[in-house]
């Protein structure tokens, strides 16, 4: 490598390892987030891969993540903040590795964003909470769902069984699963 492409690669190499840790909205030394609300959430639960997808937007690897071929019934809540994000009903099978959802439970719970990193123009999708990373959505989902694949990394997510919903405060949301 010649002196001059090294100098424009480590510049390179500088701002990309600086970017993911320049959000304003975590606090490291107290592991918390403030939200838009202006509230504190602690971070400290968060194992170092959920907090490298949600805090800095990495992705986990595909087919060698938690849910991506979860197929009990339940819903997918924030990893961070517990928000319902996501139900078992819309979750299929992309072939992708990831898990793959046709909707949001709500579209209020998520914040869209475009994202042209990786030489790549897509669209990420955040919680609107905590705004941390989840994935991104695509226009290839099935089309008789409306044609949107949320990819969303397993490490941005918990999953709270159906059997639990009602004891862990989510009972609101059992009409997902009502005739189904």
């Amino acid at each position: 490598m010649t002196y001059k492409r090294r100098i424009i690669f480590t510049m390179m190499l500088g701002v990309a390892m600086a970017t993911p840790f320049a959000l304003s909205h975590i606090t490291k030394a107290e592991d918390k987030i403030m939200t838009d609300t202006k509230k504190e959430i602690s971070i400290d639960h968060l194992t170092p891969l959920q907090k490298k997808v949600t805090m800095e937007g990495g992705t986990e690897r595909p087919f060698q993540n938690e849910y991506w071929d979860h197929k009990e019934t339940g819903i997918y809540v924030d990893v961070i903040n517990g928000e319902p994000l996501f139900s078992s009903t819309d979750k299929f099978d992309s072939g992708t590795g990831w898990p793959s959802f046709s909707r949001p439970i709500s579209e209020h719970m998520i914040d869209e964003h475009k994202d042209t990193k990786f030489g790549m123009v897509r669209t990420e999708v955040k919680s609107s909470a905590t705004d941390s990373h989840l994935g991104h959505v695509f226009n290839d989902g099935p089309a008789e769902t409306g044609g949107l694949r949320y990819c969303i990394n397993s490490a941005s997510m918990r999953f709270v069984p159906l059997a639990d919903m009602e004891k862990e405060g989510y009972g609101e949301y059992l009409h997902l699963f009502e005739d189904k």
